[in-house]
């Protein structure tokens, strides 16, 4: 007996679904604790699934608003439907996915895929059958209700389709779907190849037995009039160029020419989906080859798509000039993650680099947009194009930018100074005989009258920072600063942004050039302080943390103190403990801390008081687990071990096996800090360290061999073993056949310095317990030896002797053939400072 619903119980449902429509936050609470009461009731589900599938009196918005409800339920607690309920529900989608009303088999498709991502795919084993037979229907409804429940499937289930667990479906899917691909209606067609497309990336067997089936069903499908169809031939098509770009080669000449069209479609979505295609394609090495001669036609294509459109000039409020009183709604502000430290080594010719785990901000032009639009994926496409050719570039975009940059329309003179912006890491070199000229015309762009132009030549202003910082500085660097210091005053809040993330960038490429401007600077700074709404002075603690980065001790002057910290210390005052703004401002602080060293000290009393309580509270409320915590925490132990290790001591013994087992390469920043951290302690324990070398030995070695390890990990992993080996030579000497070679080859690069100081020591002496563990390696001792530019003198002569007793160990024959191997550098400096 098939299951009806009760009158009195039926206008109950109705009566709740009208409520819940009330815009009134009243009703509202009341809906909801009827429906909590009425969950209560295993057929209520009934009802709903009822309104929605056979109450057709109803109106379309009351259906589909039950069938969401509905949905809610399932996903909230499915497993506790009776069973006849359940196959009440799941039988009643089956029959009505074909409804005439769109909304209503939409809904109907969602609440499928929602039973089915409960794991209930494989305990509804007629539902994939059904759904793929109801395509035969010779009624559209039918047709088309099935397809949209199908694509939605394929979007959540993707990978268990593609697997044993169903018995892999998909050989009869995608065959059956690519039959639909040549289907009279647009929207049958649309649904076809969105269903396919699921399985590009994953590399479905089924998919990649037909193939070629599937491109040459694409390329059928290449002028197709309607614009979802052009848009999902054009997403195939750049996923196809990442996974199976061996298939395309043969037809790539045709696919570019279509892509260069579709680039320029007048639906918006088809061309930002085929704009995607030069990005992909650049990363690809055929790239150079595939596009050279198409240049041509592409970088005007792109340049054009570089423009605001008229909907974003509205989006952006490009007419409005001055907002800054405005206050900001809290949801445009992005939360903001503290970046923790990341303990790094100083390398050859340059500075400490960051660790390459940690994904900088990238540099976006315009935040408000950000969702991903044809300006930006065009400007993205265009910078890493200049990436792959370079020079080779500018012939065909320095005519188009004569004419944009001096445009009369300011829209296009935005888009003119956005490409400048986009080409000027790839094509630098070549850039530079213009930039004498080009620069002081985006300088003089900072005082356009229109808001969006004055903010983007912020932006490509700090793209060329490098090169203007070095210039004499009277050229270009103090005109720059000056206009970019009254720009962070802007009266545009857009502005104020650009200028403020475009003069952190100029502070980190001039660092001490700035010294003598620092009193006009930090004049701008804090009166920004006044002046800026909320989400803007996040931006401004940004630019002053930078700024006490790149001038460091020069910062520590009773005059720029008097300035900078009353402001600073007044905000940290009226911040409230639970304030999410404490994050930008603690790491602003200690960056200045860290410039100003004594001069922070009439500071440090409360700041250390507030930061100790912080933390106590926020372990009380719960036992933070985050990653993040625990590489701050590590790096906070490293640097109190270096500092007052008489108070970290006594508790060696329980810091020791929490650093072992953090030892954990899966948490990049983590291990690394924890390594870190280990390396000094050893350096304060001596041979007291005996005992815990076991904790970490093996972990470390394992660490060092890893492929794909990042290289600052590498590099602190590399430290720490050495430093190991000097205090306690016995313990790690017998594992050096397991380090030596990679231990070698990532301290080759590392500046001479105190750390690489002690874990050569430490080779050194692990190499006079066991000399027999580097024979098998001696070539790469020998290449890390040379790589000292000047090692201390007693540390010299341990190489000495360590090169002298191999020499003498193997004899003059055997050492010239052995020498015979080493590159000419190498050899010429051992000979030169060693004498071997």
């Amino acid at each position: 007996m098939e299951w009806q619903p009760d009158e009195q119980g039926l206008q109950q449902v109705l009566q709740l679904l009208k409520d819940s429509q009330s815009p009134d936050t009243a009703t509202q609470r009341a809906v909801q604790e009827k429906l909590e009461q009425l969950n209560q009731f295993p057929d209520f589900n009934n009802y709903l699934i009822f309104v929605l599938t056979s109450l057709k009196s109803e109106d379309e918005p009351t259906r589909s608003l039950s069938g969401l409800i509905l949905k809610n339920n399932v996903k909230a607690h499915y497993q506790n439907f009776p069973p006849n309920v359940a196959d009440f529900i799941k039988r009643e989608c089956l029959n009505n996915i074909g409804d005439p009303s769109p909304l209503i088999r939409a809904t109907i498709g969602i609440l499928i895929t929602t039973i089915a991502s409960k794991g209930e795919l494989q305990t509804w084993p007629e539902l994939l059958p059904q759904l793929c037979n109801l395509l035969n229907s010779e009624d559209y409804n039918t047709c088309e209700g099935s397809f949209g429940a199908l694509q939605k499937i394929c979007e959540d289930s993707s990978e268990l389709l593609d697997s044993d667990a169903l018995n892999r479906p998909l050989n009869i899917m995608i065959p059956k779907f690519l039959q639909f691909f040549k289907h009279c209606s647009p929207k049958i067609r649309s649904h076809a190849i969105a269903c396919v497309n699921q399985f590009i990336i994953g590399r479905a067997q089924a998919l990649m037995d037909n193939i070629d089936t599937f491109i040459e069903s694409l390329f059928a499908l290449a002028g197709d009039e309607d614009s979802e169809v052009r848009k999902n031939v054009c997403r195939a098509l750049v996923m196809l160029l990442e996974v199976r770009i061996d298939r395309l080669i043969p037809h790539m000449h045709s696919i570019i020419q279509y892509m260069l069209q579709r680039t320029q479609d007048p639906d918006e979505n088809v061309a930002l989906e085929a704009c995607e295609f030069w990005l992909t394609l650049a990363e690809q090495p055929i790239c150079k080859e595939a596009l050279s001669g198409h240049l041509v036609q592409l970088i005007p294509i792109l340049v054009n798509g570089m423009k605001y459109s008229e909907i974003d000039i509205i989006l952006l409020k490009g007419d409005v000039e001055e907002d800054e009183t405005i206050p900001d709604s809290e949801q445009d502000i992005k939360p903001r993650f503290h970046k923790s430290r990341t303990v790094t080594l100083q390398h050859e010719g340059g500075e400490g680099e960051e660790g390459e785990d940690i994904d900088e901000d990238e540099d976006d032009d315009d935040d408000t947009l950000s969702d991903w639009n044809l300006r930006k994926c065009s400007a993205a496409a265009l910078d890493v194009l200049a990436n792959v050719f370079r020079e080779e570039l500018l012939p065909h975009l320095l005519p188009l930018l004569k004419g944009l940059l001096f445009h009369p329309d300011w829209v296009i003179k935005e888009s003119g100074i956005l490409v400048l912006g986009a080409i000027a890491e790839g094509c630098m070199q070549g850039m530079v005989p213009y930039l004498p000229e080009l620069i002081p015309h985006l300088i003089q762009c900072l005082c356009d009258k229109k808001a969006l132009v004055r903010s983007i030549a912020c932006w490509t202003l700090s793209r060329y920072a490098h090169w203007v910082v070095s210039q004499p500085p009277d050229a270009h660097l103090k005109p720059l600063m000056t206009e970019l210091l009254k720009r962070i005053l802007d009266g545009n809040k857009r502005v104020q942004e650009a200028a403020c993330s475009a003069f952190a960038t100029l502070e980190e490429e001039a660092c001490t050039e700035l010294v003598p401007y620092l009193s006009f600077i930090l004049d701008t700074l804090v009166f920004a302080f006044g002046k800026y709404q909320h989400k803007n002075l996040l931006i401004l603690y940004d630019a002053i943390g930078t700024l006490a980065d790149s001038v460091g001790h020069h910062l520590n002057q009773p005059e720029y103190i008097q300035k900078l910290m009353p402001p600073l210390i007044a905000k940290w005052n009226e911040l409230k403990d639970e304030d999410k703004d404490l994050f930008p401002l603690l790491e602003c602080l200690s960056s200045v801390a860290t410039a100003l060293q004594s001069g922070f000290l009439p500071y440090c009393e409360p700041v250390y008081q507030r930061c100790v309580t912080l933390v106590q509270k926020t372990l009380a409320q719960a036992m933070d687990t985050m990653p993040e915590v625990r590489q701050s925490s590590f790096a906070l132990l490293g640097d109190l071990t270096k500092a007052c290790f008489p108070h970290v001591k006594p508790c060696i013994a329980e810091f020791m096996p929490i650093l072992g087992t953090n030892l954990n390469p899966e948490f990049i920043s983590v291990c690394n800090n924890a390594t870190w951290a280990i390396g000094e302690i050893c350096m304060q324990m001596g041979v007291e360290m005996q005992p815990y070398i076991a904790m970490v030995l093996n972990q470390l070695v394992e660490i060092i061999n890893r492929p794909n390890t990042p290289k600052t990990l590498l590099e602190n992993t590399a430290i720490t073993i050495g430093r190991l080996g000097y205090v306690c030579p016995q313990e790690v000497a017998p594992m050096l056949p397991q380090f030596i070679r990679p231990w070698c080859t990532s301290l080759r690069n590392i500046r001479d310095n105190e750390e690489k100081d002690s874990a050569f020591r430490g080779i050194c002496m692990m190499i006079g317990v066991n000399p027999g563990g580097v024979v098998q390696d001696f070539i790469f001792f020998c290449d890390a030896v040379a790589s000292w530019v000047n090692p201390k003198d007693d540390l010299r002569d341990m190489f000495y002797k360590i090169l002298h007793g191999f020499k003498e160990q193997v004899g003059e024959e055997n050492w010239q053939q052995f020498s015979e191997q080493f590159p000419p550098l190498l050899k010429e400096r051992l000979a030169a400072c060693y004498g071997v």
